[in-house]
């Protein structure tokens, strides 16, 4: 007599192989980060926040595989990086010491960043258009505790938004872009 096909898809193979590729996408995209982070200009003496794309990695992330996955991601990319591997952006002192450093508070919410961006893209309809409102939205909260750990090191909000947010408004908003674009014909096809 013939399985049904609910057991098949269900069967401990099955399980095995799906947990085995999510597993592989979440590596992936913590390594699709790190290698985005390679691309950076540095903006020293004005501030020590260089210009990178790896902002553009955690949103294109948490918008390709969601919530959870890009969560996981980033957290896992976090602890590489605190161990020591070479996943943060060159120009910074690596390991706990740039976790704790002027870019400490974007390192740290980008778990947070990527789940927003895919907890708010799941739902609806997968366009550019939310895929745009879910970067944007995103990238607020980035740039919250961007500057709210840059405001702890300078004790002046002006401070921070000088080191930490004007150099960047531009590039960002062709992150979000370009992430959403990509996000939105990702969709589509799949």
């Amino acid at each position: 007599m013939a399985k049904p096909a609910i057991e098949i898809l269900n069967s401990p193979q099955e399980r095995v192989l799906d947990a085995a590729r999510q597993i592989a996408l979440v590596v992936g995209a913590s390594l699709f980060v790190a290698l985005c982070a390679r691309v950076t200009i540095p903006l020293l003496p004005l501030t020590p926040v260089p210009l990178t794309v790896q902002n553009f990695g955690v949103l294109l992330v948490g918008l390709l595989l969601g919530s959870r996955r890009g969560f996981a991601a980033l957290a896992l990319y976090l602890a590489e990086g605190a161990m020591g591997l070479p996943v943060f952006n060159p120009t910074g002192p690596g390991g706990i010491a740039q976790l704790l450093g002027p870019t400490g508070g974007f390192l740290m919410v980008y778990p947070l960043v990527a789940f927003l961006a895919g907890f708010i893209f799941e739902r609806g309809a997968k366009n550019f258009a939310r895929a745009t409102v879910a970067g944007l939205l995103a990238e607020i909260l980035l740039f919250a505790g961007g500057l709210t750990w840059l405001y702890l090191f300078t004790h002046s909000l002006a401070k921070a938004a000088y080191l930490g947010l004007y150099w960047f408004l531009a590039g960002e908003v062709m992150k979000v872009m370009l992430a959403a674009g990509i996000a939105a014909r990702w969709r589509r096809r799949a």
